[in-house]
This record gives C-alpha cells, structure tokens and sequence, in this order.
C-alpha cells in the first residue's frame, strides 16, 4: 500500500549524496595515495552506498548515514578538537545531508518504515549540532585586560601640536597615537559621520587588478597629515588636496597629471609638510611635498596649492636621475618623503621580481628649498654616503626601501626599512654589499646620510620579506628605571625586534634557529635566521595537513591534496621547481601598516594578516622556449609577460606566485584570518588578541555580500590609538571602521563605510572638537570597492 501512496523515488537527494560521495572517493583515493588522512576516501564509499540505498527507497540510508555522521564527529574530535572554525568544514555539510534525510517529505519515501534508523540519525545529528555549538562558545584569541594604573606618567611625543597630524604616523617617531581624549570608551557610542567628501580621483579602466597583464591596482592608502586647520591628502593618481577640517571643503587641488600607464601599482600613502625657516627667500614659506607616481617629486605652496617655483624644475625633481636607464614602470614613490632636519629623505619602489639589474634601490636626501641633492646612501659604492655628479650613475640592483620611514631628530638618525636585491624569490647573483643590507632596519644620520648601525632580520631573503614599514619609536623603563630610546620593529614574518634606537642593540632577546635548508640550483639558503625570543610572535603555526581548512570536506580535501603535492618544511621553506608554499608570505602578517604604540601605557597594537601562497620557480630555457616569458636585455622596456609570471631576467630561472586559494577562492589556512592584538613592551606579553573583521563583502566571484562570519578578515591598512583609551582601524576587507576599547580589544563602535578602508585613520582638533579621519576609497588587491571618500567622525 505504501508503494502504491508514495511511488516517486527521493532522487534529488540521492543524486546529491552520489555527487558528494563521488568527488570524496576520488579525491580520497588521490590524498590516500600521497600519503593523506584515508577518511575522506572511506567516507565517499560510505556516501556512495548510502545514495544507492536512497534511490533504492531503503531505510537503511538512515542507519547509513547515522553512521557517516557518527564517524564524522569522532574523527573530527580527533583531528582538532573543540574549534569551532576547523570543525566547521568537517561537520557543516554532513549534518546537512542528514537532516535531509529527516524531512518528512523524504523520510516517507524510505521502506520499510524505521522509525529506530530515523531516532539514531537524529540523534546524531543533534550531537553534531550541540558539538558545533559547545565549541563556538569557545574563547578565540587571548581575553585580558590592560591595566591603566601601572605607567600613567605623560609620555607622548611633544614635536608636533596635540591638535595637528604632521607625519604618516603623526611625529617623525611614528607611534600613530593622538594625544586626545574628547572622545573616549564612554562616548565613543555617539560618534557621528561629521562631513564627507570626494576627492574625485577613482579607478580608471584597466584598474581593477594587479599584475601586467590583468591591470594595474587602483588603491586609496593615504593617512592625511593635518596642519593648523588644513588636511592635506594624496590620491592613487597622484593628486593632491587640501581640505578644510573643520568643514571637508576642498581649498585647493592639484593633479600633476602622472603617467601611470606602466605601473602596476597604484598607491599615495601620504604628502610630507616644510616650513621654510624666518627669513628665508621663497614664494613658498609653508609646502606640501609629495611623491609623484611616474619618478618624480613636487613641491606646493600649502596655502595656494600652486607649484613651488624655486624647487627643482618649477616644482619638481626628477627621481630617476643618477638611476641610468629606468624601463617604464621600474621606479616610483608611493610613500610620503620623510622631512625633518632640512631634509627630504625617501627612496622608493623598484619593480619587484623582474630582473637582477634594476635600477638602484639607493635612498636620497634633497634640499627641501630648492630640490637639489645633498646626499645619497648607495650601499655599492665607497663611502656608502655620496654625493654623485651629474654623470654619476648609483649602483644598479640594490636593495630598496620603499615604504614609511621614521626618524629621531634629536638622535639626528633616520630609521630605514630596506627590502632586497632584486629578484625576491632567487638570490644567487646576489653580492656581498645587497646581503648584508637587505631586509634591514638601517639607521642613518640624517644630515650626511652615513650609516650608523643596521640588524638584519632576515638573512639571504628568499620570500620577499623584505621590511615594509620604518619601527615605532618609545621610551622603554631600562633595567636601572632610567628610559630606554627603543624602537620596535614590526615584520612581514609577524616578528617584533625592540631594539635600542641609538646603538641597533637588541633590548629584547634575538636568537638565531637553524631553519629549512635545499634552495634551488645556483642558490644557497642561510642556516639560521633570527627570531625575537624576547617578545611575543604574531608568526602563525606551521601547517600540518589537519590544520588546513575549507569551506566544506570537499574543498578541505582539495587542499589536503595540493598540500601533500607541494613543498613544505615550515617557515622559511626556500623555493623550489615545483609549487612550495610560503607561510607567513610576501603580504606579511604585518605589512606597510606597521603597528601604533601607547607610548605612555606601553602598549603596541598590530593587525595581522594570515594567508599562505604557493611560490615556484621553473628554468628559464624552456618558459622562453613555451612563450611563457620573452627573452630581454634590459635595454628599452620589459616585453609583456603573459599570466602572473615572474621573469626575473638575469638568473636562470622563472617564477610564479600566487595566494593558496581552494578552487572555490577560499583560504587553506584556518580562520581567524585577521587578528588584532595589544602587547605590553614593559612585561613583553600579549594583553588581547582577537579576530577583527568578518566575512561580510567577500562573497564569491567577486561579489560583496555574504554571512558576516566572524572570522577575522584580511587586512591591509593599520590602526592608531588614542589617549581616550581607544584604537582606530578600517583595513579589514568588510568595509568598516571600527573603534576598540584599549583595555579589552573589544569592538564598541563600528560606522559602514562607502568603500574599502585600506588606509590608516588618522585623529585631531579644529575649533575645540575633536575628528576621526579615515580615507576610503577600496584597494584593488584585496577586492574591495573602489571609491574616493575622505570621511570624518566627531561627537554630535
């Protein structure tokens, strides 16, 4: 009779079960195969017969498939325990499949009735359920509270007004800490947009993407600087704008007309200030000087905008004079000069991984007045600190320094972070002079440009870590309860290094560890490398095949198995003929952000990032045989490159990298993909460490909407921290800003915003009210919308 009632078959759920059954058991067959977890194998015959069972109408799927889960849970208790985020792939989409089953409409369909298999399926499904929600009660991170009570003596850097922002991180010292407190932990709630405006400048066509062929990244980094009662901001095409803020009118703007067409990357962090001292002949008294994307450098008068007729060429500086031949797209600044003593001091970007004889990655100093050089700091020449003559050429293929420096005036040192000999990923053509600088915190004397001291914190780099962001600078208690001069340095490898600014001296132990050896053919690897064992890591964990993750089993498996093909001995693996995966890679725990610093608390915050890539390299013959690359030799331009190829022209090999992504664009690694953090620098522990951003805008192919999974988010972009006990930060790929409480770490104020905010916010006073200011205007290379906002925030 029951045949007869109910003669259609559960198909559709039968087919799912054969579909997923089917890519586990092959799969599982390959990951068996390397080596892997055999589970995913077992469980796809298991699934199979179970879909079998279901198209047949048997009850026994339900027994099956209680079996199946049951498994599932052991197993997955086994592999990791109570974590929520890597249970979640495990268990998610097999109590999925069994409550399918449950449905009355396809329950009914299964003969002969039992109603035990039914009770046993549902059991352990509410078993899956209650072990899902067990762990997601689980604390992730670190829970502390940081005690205000210990250091409460003003220690905050008095340069620069406490109502204005003149650097990248406010002060030369680069700590990024607004000493206001108008708006605090207890108001913090009522912060309202005060006035928005719009540059103007947006992502042009072909913008949307990095890399030579797909486009060129359209990105708005810019931190604004403030002074007296004008911001002054820089664009992705180089513009710059002066705005009232009070107001967020624009006063003036200026668009030096860039040619970006070779650039592959798109960025202004920010514009650098001078005023000229009393009694000096000038048109411009007060100026705005800013890097210019296409190797040049300008001056503005910061009253009328109008070019500085007296610096350079009516304003401007060549920046690829003294480099010899520049290929388009080799050189350009993206970071604000840092002015201090009379000097305007910057190097910039060199085209990474392209070839080995580049142009110079040598740092300059110019007279901030009229423009001319006064020193340049060319690690291949002797003395490293020269001045050349107009035929000089400075010494090709050194190590660069791109991002933010910072600097001690009355040390009279400028911090430098230094990056590598091109290219990153091989280094056999390397010389003695690119080793023993790359990927270096450098002190130099400001006034000649002589180096005073150096620590390398990574020897002969491999894996492009180079060091993207100058140290944050405090005054540390030192042993005797004197003050210390410290910096510390923040790295792509999530390390900080405390050292005594004046000497180079670690304050903070430093240890050398033997790390992976086996580079390539024609290349070595150092046998140590340093880890700061006197301060806590941000490094991730190495990966193990349990740790990876995914979306669902599927997607997790896949992973397993791209794992178990590639190369991988932990940290620091070095790059072979076949795909290695690089964890932490090139983008950093912690990139060009930096970290901001407390300096009267003690306390450092730093957002961290978390992504592996996968890097290989393959012999140049036969990519250059296959078209992959074209033979070049140097002179005129780079011929095009297809795909995400890197030529590296001059070694004997190709490479290629990319982030390790499943095939549905979801990270192998585990959540939480974004951190925030608070250190104490006094005890060198961590306060509180906490997921910061979700998953809201990065739904698939490309989209922005999504579950606002709290997994912690990519990042790039940093924070600031004020004296009302809060920390500033936008960054996260969700398109917010967000205000957190100091002491805690926890989130107590967000505002969505109209674009990506990949920029540092920035904090000051105007007529007695004080501002949060934050750029938003998206960043191509995490996928953010793109925009041209420039928002602030008061109290109402």
């Amino acid at each position: 009779m029951e045949n007869t009632i109910h003669p259609k078959r559960p198909w559709l759920i039968a087919l799912l079960l054969l579909l997923i059954g089917l890519a586990m058991t092959i799969g599982g067959v390959w990951l068996t195969a390397l080596g892997g977890s055999p589970f995913y194998l077992l469980a796809g015959i298991a699934l199979l017969i179970d879909a079998g069972l279901a198209w047949r109408r048997h009850s026994a799927a339900l027994w099956v498939m209680a079996l199946i889960l049951l498994a599932t849970i052991i197993w997955s208790l086994y592999e990791v325990g109570f974590n929520f985020w890597q249970l979640e792939p495990r268990l998610v989409m097999v109590t999925v499949l069994g409550i399918l089953l449950l449905l009355p409409w396809v329950r009914r369909k299964l003969f002969p009735v039992a109603r035990a298999a039914g009770l046993a399926l549902g059991i352990t499904v509410v078993a899956a359920v209650l072990v899902m929600i067990f762990a997601a009660t689980r604390p992730v991170g670190v829970s502390g509270t940081a005690d205000f009570t210990a250091r409460t003596q003003d220690a905050h850097d008095t340069s620069v007004p406490d109502s204005d922002w003149l650097y990248y991180g406010r002060t030369a010292h680069g700590d990024r800490f607004a000493p206001l407190d108008q708006i605090n932990a207890g108001n913090v709630q009522n912060l309202k947009l005060a006035w928005s405006m719009r540059t103007g400048d947006t992502m042009q066509p072909g913008e949307d993407q990095g890399g030579t062929d797909a486009g060129h990244e359209f990105n708005f980094e810019d931190t604004p600087i403030k002074v007296d009662n004008t911001l002054y901001v820089c664009t992705g095409h180089s513009w710059v704008e002066a705005i009232d803020a009070a107001t967020g009118k624009v006063n003036w703007k200026f668009n030096p007309n860039a040619d970006t067409k070779a650039d592959v990357y798109l960025a202004c962090r920010g514009v650098s200030y001078y005023k000229a001292p009393e009694g000096t002949v000038t048109d411009c008294p007060e100026r705005i000087i800013a890097p210019v994307l296409d190797a040049r450098m300008m001056a503005l008068n910061a009253k009328t905008g109008r070019l500085c007729q007296d610096f350079g060429d009516h304003g401007y500086v060549s920046l690829t004079q003294y480099l010899g031949h520049v290929p388009a797209g080799y050189h350009f600044v993206t970071s604000p000069p840092m002015v201090v003593n009379d000097r305007v001091i910057l190097g910039g970007w060199i085209f990474d991984n392209r070839a080995t004889n580049e142009p110079s990655g040598a740092v300059r100093a110019f007279n901030p007045i009229n423009g001319q050089l006064i020193w340049a700091w060319d690690i291949g020449h002797n003395p490293e600190n020269w001045t050349p003559g107009p035929n000089d050429e400075l010494t090709r293929g050194t190590p660069n320094a791109w991002g933010v420096y910072t600097a001690d005036p009355k040390l009279g040192l400028v911090y430098l972070p230094t990056g590598n000999a091109t290219p990153d990923y091989y280094g056999g053509e390397r010389r003695p002079f690119d080793e023993k600088y790359s990927s270096s915190t450098v002190a130099l004397d400001i006034n000649t440009g002589a180096p005073r001291w150096h620590f390398q914190n990574v020897h002969h780099d491999l894996w492009d870590f180079d060091v993207p962001v100058g140290p944050s600078l405090v005054d540390l208690p030192g042993p005797d309860g004197n003050p210390v001069p410290a910096l510390v340095q923040t790295t792509k490898r999530g390390e900080f290094f405390m050292l005594n600014r004046e000497t180079g001296q670690p304050i903070a132990p430093v240890e050398e560890k033997k790390v992976p050896q086996g580079a390539v053919p024609g290349d070595h690897t150092s046998p140590t490398q340093a880890f700061s064992v006197g301060m806590p890591s941000l490094a991730p964990k190495d990966l193990t095949e349990r740790s990876l993750w995914g979306a669902t089993l599927i997607d997790q498996m896949v992973c397993r198995i791209q794992f178990r093909n590639s190369v991988y001995q932990g940290q620091f693996t070095p790059p072979q003929l076949k795909n290695t995966i690089v964890y932490p890679a090139f983008d950093g725990v912690i990139d060009w952000h930096g970290a901001s610093i407390d300096p009267t608390h003690k306390i450092l915050i730093a957002n961290a990032n978390y992504i592996p890539f996968m890097v290989s390299l393959a012999p140049r013959g036969p990519a250059e045989q296959q078209g992959l690359v074209q033979k070049w030799n140097g002179s005129g331009n780079e011929p095009p490159v297809k795909g995400n190829f890197s030529p590296q022209y001059g070694t004997p090999y190709i490479g290629k990298v990319h982030p390790w992504l499943d095939p549905i664009g979801v990270p192998c690694n585990p959540p939480p993909w974004g951190t925030l953090t608070a250190i104490d620098l006094v005890k060198r522990q961590i306060i509180w460490q906490h997921p910061i951003g979700t998953t809201r805008d990065t739904g698939l192919f490309g989209t922005h909407t999504n579950v606002p999974l709290p997994t912690g988010i990519f990042n790039i972009g940093g924070n600031m921290v004020t004296k009302g006990g809060l920390v500033f930060i936008g960054a996260t790929a969700d398109d917010y800003l967000r205000a957190v409480d100091e002491r805690t770490g926890k989130v107590v104020w967000k505002a969505r915003l109209p674009a990506g905010g990949q920029a540092t916010p920035m904090s000051y006073t105007v007529g007695g009210k004080q501002y949060i200011v934050i750029a938003a205007g998206g960043h191509a290379g995490l996928g953010t919308r793109s925009g041209d906002y420039v928002l602030a925030y008061a109290l109402p």
